[in-house]
């Protein structure tokens, strides 16, 4: 039994949906985003209250069913709050600019990195080594931010490089500090 599946998401005031042959339209103060489900989960909405219901039992369909109904929640509140990632340059003379649609990184390389932003996708560079990436589709948000942290991953021994806000670093000895 799914119970994410089961659960009856709240749609928001101001936020509207639209059903077309399971061809998902959600409209909302932020943007508006489209998305094709499996026919396998029929989406119901009543009185501003949303359900998915599976037409079997077997295995594929339970597992669709969880995930329609995650998509469709990250959908709702996408539309009506919006998604962000924050990111951290540490390192010395690491950082980032905004230079016209890409945003340059400098991070111990010889040269430069230029990354192009995407459509959907807001950078805001508060300082020059923090990056908050923000947008309407959690995806899209979530593969950016990664994308950016590619560039110089943290190392676990001088704790330089490009990490997520919240990311926790187990910093290691070297091999001179054991003696």
């Amino acid at each position: 039994m799914s119970r994410v599946g089961n659960r009856i998401l709240t749609i928001p005031s101001g936020v509207t949906l639209e059903n077309n042959q399971n061809l998902i339209t959600i409209k909302g103060p932020k943007g508006e985003l489209k998305k094709q489900f499996s026919t396998l989960i029929s989406i119901n909405v009543e009185n501003d209250k949303l359900t998915t219901i599976r037409a079997n039992e077997e295995k594929h369909t339970k597992q669709l069913h969880g995930t329609t109904n995650s998509l469709l929640a990250g959908m709702i509140k996408g539309v009506s709050e919006g998604f962000s990632k924050k990111l951290l340059i540490k390192g010395v003379g690491y950082k980032a600019a905004l230079v016209g649609n890409q945003i340059e990184i400098h991070a111990g390389y010889s040269h430069s990195h230029k990354i192009a932003i995407p459509a959907g996708i807001k950078l805001e560079i508060a300082k020059p080594t923090e990056i908050v990436v923000t947008g309407i589709d959690k995806q899209q948000v979530g593969e950016f931010a990664a994308i950016i942290r590619k560039v110089r991953k943290p190392n676990v021994y001088s704790g330089k490089g490009i990490m997520y806000d919240d990311e926790i670093i187990r910093r290691k000895e070297g091999k001179a500090a054991s003696k």
